[in-house]
């Protein structure tokens, strides 16, 4: 079993924004959903994460079903989109990258005999992401933080109604791109994943669009937001655990568990991850410090649930670990966490 880095699932909408990715990526694997996604993992170099990347085309409605597939199958702790983007500011060149600090969705509202009544929505980034981001953009002009607006339309006319609608009301906005709001939403409704779209700046959406796209500007911009995008993963480590999850479970005797956390988390564990926190709960209880290798990780993942793929092992516990009923110490060692504890407790009891 891997020594679980942590993933990051980078979804991306043309075949050169994947490119441009890959090339920072070393593929050591290529998995297929059941319904056939296919998906390369990698490990990134300079930075402590894995990657699954995927392409799944233009378009809003697919990216956010297909976030959600990868969100199911592989429980990663971040989602990315990378790609190009028009920019909407005379300020921002061609080929610099904008960082979502936040993503409009451009296109809900009312239509009613005064005009078009909108009803903005935003998805704002985690306060951990924000402050990655800024640190690192830091010292680089072609860099930038801000809103993106997001709808399923490409842009060629600054004079256009949507242009004027833009303008009117989302004038924050750096660029206009077509997934991103799909992206944020799956991650919001996944229980706040971290998520976070990252856009190369290849036309101005305006009419000299078609002449920057042959111009090559796609590809310049693509590979710029892909080096930002690794630049941003060198930065960051694992979700940070909940304080709460800071203190041992090993103190205090065994009826004497911390407070419970908010009943908002998900306390009722399919029975495969129930198996396994049980196992390692056990086994920690054994152990001189409450804490297992990765060889124990591996031995509990094979002797208790015999009939899981390695895949799905991995996937268990990276779920748990992003569910913070795990935690990896320092030290790469895993322990179980009092919330895992209590959602045992919990899960004991409903089952």
């Amino acid at each position: 079993m891997s020594e679980l880095a942590p993933l990051a699932v980078i979804l991306t909408a043309l075949p050169l924004e994947y490119m441009s990715v890959r090339e920072h990526a070393v593929v050591d694997e290529v998995r297929v959903h059941s319904h056939g996604t296919r998906v390369e993992c990698a490990r990134l170099p300079g930075t402590s994460w894995r990657v699954a990347l995927v392409e799944v085309g233009m378009g809003s409605r697919t990216t956010a079903i297909l976030t959600e597939r990868m969100v199911e199958w592989l429980a990663p702790q971040m989602v990315i989109f990378v790609g190009v983007a028009g920019g909407l500011k005379d300020d921002i060149g061609m080929g610099d990258v904008v960082f979502g600090e936040k993503v409009y969705g451009i296109h809900g509202g009312k239509s009613a005999p005064e005009g078009f009544l909108v009803r903005p929505e935003a998805w704002p980034l985690s306060h951990r992401l924000e402050q990655a981001v800024r640190a690192a953009v830091r010292g680089r002009p072609d860099v930038h933080v801000g809103a993106i607006a997001s709808g399923d339309v490409v842009l060629a006319d600054a004079s256009s109604d949507i242009a004027n609608h833009l303008r009117a009301h989302y004038n924050d906005a750096l660029a206009l791109d077509m997934e991103g709001v799909g992206l944020v939403e799956a991650a919001h409704l996944a229980g706040g994943l971290d998520a976070i779209v990252v856009r190369g700046i290849s036309d101005k959406a305006n009419d000299g669009k078609k002449a920057a796209d042959a111009a090559g500007f796609q590809k310049v911009a693509a590979d710029k937001a892909a080096e930002a995008m690794v630049s941003l993963l060198a930065l960051l480590g694992p979700p940070t655990p909940h304080p709460a999850a800071e203190r041992s479970p090993r103190e205090g005797a065994p009826d004497a568990l911390p407070p419970l956390v908010p009943d908002s988390l998900d306390w009722i564990l399919p029975k495969p991850e129930g198996d396994v926190l049980r196992a390692m709960a056990s086994l920690g209880a054994r152990s001189s410090d409450g804490r297992f290798t990765s060889a124990a990780v591996d031995s509990v993942a094979a002797e208790v649930v015999p009939h899981l793929t390695r895949e799905r092992a991995e996937g268990i516990l990276r779920s748990l670990i992003g569910r913070r009923y795990l935690r990896k110490s320092p030290g790469g060692r895993l322990e179980v966490t009092p919330e895992g504890l209590q959602a045992l407790v919990r899960w004991r009891g409903n089952r």
